[in-house]
């Protein structure tokens, strides 16, 4: 009998150490990541079933950025870094088109918005 308990003790033992182990790496700095600040999700945009457009913002303070990134089954590619907007477009309002937003951060005038098709003016 005794040569069966020595190893389900060391069995019971090795199972509540998991759990304390986990405990003191998410608790200590050589466990956690080491970070610049805070990361947040700004934005999403579900372009397909598996395709997505995130903005990102990364870092804190003066080193603060945002990223455009590109989302795929394949892998995640940045796409723009950009600073921070000041604005977003609160909940109730409609947010600008993909082709105003690009044109405000390079710094372009805004496009005008094309006419519908088939509508000549005339009525």
């Amino acid at each position: 009998m005794n040569s069966v308990l020595g190893p389900v003790a060391a069995f019971v033992a090795v199972l509540v150490l998991i759990p304390v182990a986990l405990w003191l790496l998410k608790r200590t700095p050589i466990g956690a990541a080491a970070s610049q600040g805070p990361m947040k999700l700004v934005a999403a945009l579900p372009l397909g079933p598996n395709q997505k457009l995130l903005t990102v913002e990364v870092g804190s303070g003066d080193e603060r950025r945002w990223l455009v990134l590109g989302v795929t089954p394949g892998g995640i590619n940045a796409l723009h870094t950009m600073a921070p907007q000041a604005e977003l477009p609160a909940a109730g309002q409609a947010a600008l088109p993909f082709a105003q937003l690009l044109s405000r951060a390079r710094g372009a005038a805004p496009a005008a918005p094309a006419a519908p098709k088939g509508d000549d003016g005339a009525h």
